[in-house]
C-alpha cells in the first residue's frame, strides 16, 4: 500500500530524482534519497508545508533538489530505478534516512547540525538530517 498518492509519471519522476542525486551511492543510497523525498510529501512542516504530491516535492523552489537543474535528471527513467522508487512509495524506509527531510554531500565529515537540524548518520557520500518529532510529527 502506498504512503502517498502517485501516478506512473510520479514513479518515473521520483526514479529520475533518486538516480540523479545518488546513483554513485548505489541502490541503497538511491533508496535513502527516495525516503527523503517521500518524507517531504508526508511532512507538512517546516520548509515543506503545502507539498502534497511527488511532482511538487521534486520541483519545489526554493529549497528543492539541485539535480533538477542538471541535464542528467531529464534522462528517461530506467526500469530498475522505477522499481526502487516504488519501494519507497510503498513505505520502505532505510536508516539513516528513515525520518530525514534533508541530505547533502559534504567535503569532509558530517556536521552534527545543518541548518538547525540534527544529523542522523551518513551513507557513503551523503549526510542525512531529520527534524525533531515535535517539529514534524508526521515523518515519525
Amino acid at each position: 500500500m502506498a504512503v502517498v498518492a502517485y501516478t506512473e509519471e510520479d514513479v518515473k519522476l521520483l526514479a529520475r530524482l533518486m538516480r540523479a542525486e545518488a546513483e554513485g551511492d548505489g541502490q541503497l543510497g538511491m533508496l535513502m534519497v527516495g525516503n527523503v523525498g517521500i518524507n517531504r510529501v508526508i511532512a507538512d512542516c517546516l520548509d515543506f508545508i503545502g507539498l502534497r504530491t511527488i511532482r511538487q516535492m521534486v520541483f519545489q523552489s526554493p529549497g528543492g533538489f539541485e539535480a533538477v537543474q542538471k541535464g542528467y535528471f531529464y534522462q528517461r527513467a530506467r526500469k530498475e530505478d522505477m522499481r526502487l522508487a516504488r519501494r519507497v512509495i510503498r513505505g520502505e524506509r532505510f536508516h539513516p534516512a528513515t525520518n530525514a527531510l534533508w541530505f547533502f554531500r559534504p567535503d569532509g565529515p558530517c556536521p552534527p547540525r545543518w541548518f538547525n537540524q540534527w544529523n542522523t548518520g551518513r551513507f557513503k557520500s551523503h549526510c542525512f538530517y531529520a527534524p525533531t518529532r515535535s517539529d514534524c510529527p508526521r515523518v515519525y
